[in-house]
């Protein structure tokens, strides 16, 4: 993996169209803000293609999307690197916001096919996706939600809804700058109803936002909700206990967003 600390090269500016003098990082992150361009390292091809296609794909006016920017000669990536056009903000906690960033996000997005690479992802995040949904068997460390998981997750039922590229780190990245329209600036897919990703982004900001049960209450019109509600917190759930690295403040707060989303099944 690239250090935080390397600057794309001027070459790779200049096929994008930037000027290598005006570049300067990042804060907590790879990437670099070169005028109104932002250039990332690539660590996997795959998803950085699909990825700049997802995004070059939405057309959605309720969204500031980080177009991605092609090459002088057409290309997503050069010399490791890839361009997408800067969007102001920061992150937030705003529920309501982001749960319809998301509903808006997945409508736009319904034409989108299956990214191949979701069937070879082994991480843990992808593992605890399979488990939620019931398509994987695998022990759960009960001192790290696994015993919330076995609590919940009898109360699964099928759910009639069609599938599609869903986002599921909503929360997490989405900008905000004052009144303007959230911004995108990443897509994390999977491949479940497109309810699915605003499900997660109502349990993460249960879990770690500050949101109560009337955000949950508020969004209760979409379909199925209170079974995709029950997923997104089996997901995170199995993610917490699978993950060597998880801590006990996150895992408070999935025991608080595991409660509110009982209250609604």
């Amino acid at each position: 993996m690239r250090s935080t600390l390397e600057r794309p090269p001027a070459h790779v500016c200049s096929a994008f169209g930037g000027l290598d003098d005006v570049c300067e990082p990042l804060p907590g992150s790879t990437a670099w803000r070169c005028g109104d361009l932002v250039l990332k390292p690539v660590t996997d091809k795959a998803k950085t293609l699909w990825t700049a296609r997802a995004l070059d794909y939405i057309a959605e006016p309720g969204l500031r999307v980080a177009k991605p920017v092609g090459s002088s000669d057409g290309r997503w990536i050069v010399g490791g690197w890839t361009a997408s056009r800067f969007v102001a903000g920061t992150p937030g906690h705003r529920g309501d916001e982001s749960v319809l960033a998301a509903v808006k996000l997945h409508r736009a997005t319904l034409g989108l096919p299956r990214p191949e690479f979701l069937t070879a992802r082994r991480d843990v995040d992808a593992i605890a996706d399979r488990v939620a949904w019931a398509e994987l068997e695998v022990p759960l460390e009960e001192t790290k939600g696994g015993r919330w998981f076995e609590v919940l997750a009898g109360a699964r039922r099928p759910i009639r809804l069609p599938s599609q590229v869903a986002h599921g780190e909503l929360l997490a990245g989405l900008l905000f700058d004052g009144d303007a329209a959230p911004g995108l600036v990443d897509f994390v897919p999977y491949y479940r109803p497109g309810e699915y990703g605003a499900a997660i982004v109502a349990v993460d900001a249960l879990a770690w936002g500050g949101a109560t049960r009337e955000l949950l209450e508020r969004w209760a019109h979409l379909p199925e909700w209170p079974q995709l509600l029950l997923r997104a917190v089996l997901f995170r759930l199995a993610s917490n206990a699978l993950n060597p690295r998880s801590t006990q403040a996150s895992l408070d707060g999935l025991r608080v967003a595991a409660r509110e989303v009982s209250g609604v099944l």
